[in-house]
């Protein structure tokens, strides 16, 4: 049973301690709903939010000096036999200032607010003295003096209401000496509480200065760090727009160049191509309709089929220029024997060499390995030596060979053909397309030279021309070197 009603009392202290909570905590918001309206007094939507913040300030200040100011009639009022009347009537005049500049301020007269509390306050607490009572508030002339430069922004009046405070405290505090009335040798209570009073005053103004202008200034540096953040992101979107630009025309250009390029290279190619269609129309024409005999036709076979070859090659190398224009593949790369691929390309050459009677030397024997796609370099190969053999006259002589440079391979053609002038060979290094004629009439676009550059580009190699008219060329290109490690029996 006592386990019991120690359980209910407890039970009971519990809802006594919860209730009491929720009755100071309903006290609190309904002090700080309170103290809010105050401070909202004579607000304006067109107010920003520092002029609100300063406002709720001062209708702050001017509340609690208000419940202050009223101390000193009541304590009048407490003791009339020692207080006299006069003294006690004006010392309502502070108090009656708060009620006016609150008034000012709800009618939204917030200048006339301000004159009348820096004006009229420091006026009529200097008249109280004056009167020959000292109430004990003359610290509140600081005060006046501190507010006045936060709250006055004309630099006339604030200069004023600062001056007027000073002149009032040092000639009433320190000058005058004589009162009729003195609250200190009177009521000391009152005296001392009147000091404190303003002290409080004085400290709660600072503290709500320096509380609304760390709260102005913390806010405007978060204003400052988004609007930083905004820039940020709006200089990033503008560079990457600048990119997308850049990127927009030379993706232009490259079109535009590549269509220039698709221009000519039809234009050439259509006109190498009528050739040997020529021929090959006219061999089947004649067949047909003179009854050629066949030892003119053989004399004849061979053009056509130099033609043909011709064409083939031409055809072969516009489909490499196609494939890649389309795919834009990469080039697939693996490890080959150069030497290995030279003796293959040689031998799909050798009927074209016997042809024309060119001796064609292979200076490197020993294998050679490179880094790079096999079907791209045989194809550099074919068309480098199909070049030297188209401009090489006959019974003329053509050099193969490979030379290791650190950490690349140089592969090198040389012939003692016609050579190229300085024109052709700017001509071939800026992939433009022209039609010229090899020792025996073959033709040539420079398609083929212009797949080898790029393919040599996927390749991470380059291209490089010797030539001088009469006197032969060289064209070589390098590769990446494989090394390869040889182990000891």
């Amino acid at each position: 049973m006592e386990i019991l009603l120690e359980k209910i009392s407890s039970f009971q202290q519990k809802v006594r301690s919860k209730e009491i909570s929720e009755v100071l905590l309903s006290v609190k918001k309904a002090y700080q709903n309170f103290l809010q309206q105050i401070r909202d007094i004579g607000t304006a939507e067109r107010m920003n939010y520092y002029e609100k913040r300063k406002l709720g300030v001062f209708n702050q200040l001017n509340f609690f000096q208000l419940l202050a100011g009223l101390l000193i009639p009541f304590f009048g009022w407490l003791h009339t036999d020692e207080i006299p009347f006069s003294a006690w009537l004006l010392s309502c005049l502070p108090a009656t200032i708060s009620i006016a500049s609150l008034l000012f301020n709800y009618q939204k007269r917030h200048q006339a607010a301000l004159l009348c509390y820096f004006i009229l306050y420091p006026f009529f607490t200097g008249f109280v003295y004056l009167q020959g009572m000292n109430a004990g508030i003359e610290l509140n002339f600081l005060l006046y003096g501190v507010l006045a430069v936060f709250f006055l922004q004309d630099m006339g009046y604030m200069l004023f209401a600062v001056a007027l405070s000073m002149i009032n405290y040092f000639v009433l505090a320190v000058l005058l000496s004589y009162f009729r009335y003195d609250v200190r040798h009177e009521f000391k209570l009152l005296y001392f509480l009147n000091h404190i009073i303003s002290l409080c005053f004085i400290f709660y103004g600072l503290y709500l200065i320096k509380k609304e202008n760390t709260s102005y200034q913390f806010r405007l540096l978060l204003k400052q760090k988004i609007l930083q953040r905004k820039n940020n992101e709006i200089h990033k979107q503008k560079e990457i727009i600048a990119e997308k630009v850049t990127l927009l025309e030379t993706q232009t250009s490259e079109l535009a160049e590549l269509d220039n390029l698709k221009t000519k290279l039809f234009s050439v190619v259509s006109h190498d191509l009528r050739t040997p269609m020529y021929a090959l129309r006219n061999l089947f024409r004649n067949m047909h309709q003179k009854d050629t005999p066949a030892p003119e036709i053989k004399k004849v076979v061979p053009d056509v089929l130099m033609d043909l070859n011709y064409t083939i090659g031409l055809m072969e190398n516009l489909l490499q220029w196609t494939k890649t224009q389309m795919q834009s593949n990469a080039a697939r790369l693996e490890e080959l024997d150069l030497s290995k691929m030279i003796n293959e390309a040689l031998q799909q050459l050798r009927l074209q060499a016997e042809a024309k009677q060119i001796y064609i030397e292979n200076k490197n024997n020993a294998p050679v390995y490179v880094y790079a796609d096999k079907d791209m370099v045989n194809l550099i190969l074919r068309n480098l030596l199909s070049n030297a053999i188209k401009f090489t006259p006959n019974q003329g002589y053509i050099e193969v060979g490979v030379n290791e440079i650190a950490s690349f391979v140089e592969i090198y053609v040389q012939d003692n053909g016609v050579g190229i002038s300085k024109e052709a060979i700017q001509k071939i290094n800026q992939s433009n397309f022209y039609t010229t004629k090899g020792t025996s009439s073959e033709s040539g676009t420079g398609l083929g030279l212009m797949l080898c550059k790029e393919f040599l580009h996927k390749n991470g190699g380059q291209m490089h021309i010797e030539s001088e008219p009469g006197k032969g060329s060289i064209f070589s290109f390098t590769l990446p070197r494989l090394e390869v490690e040889v182990e000891d029996e």
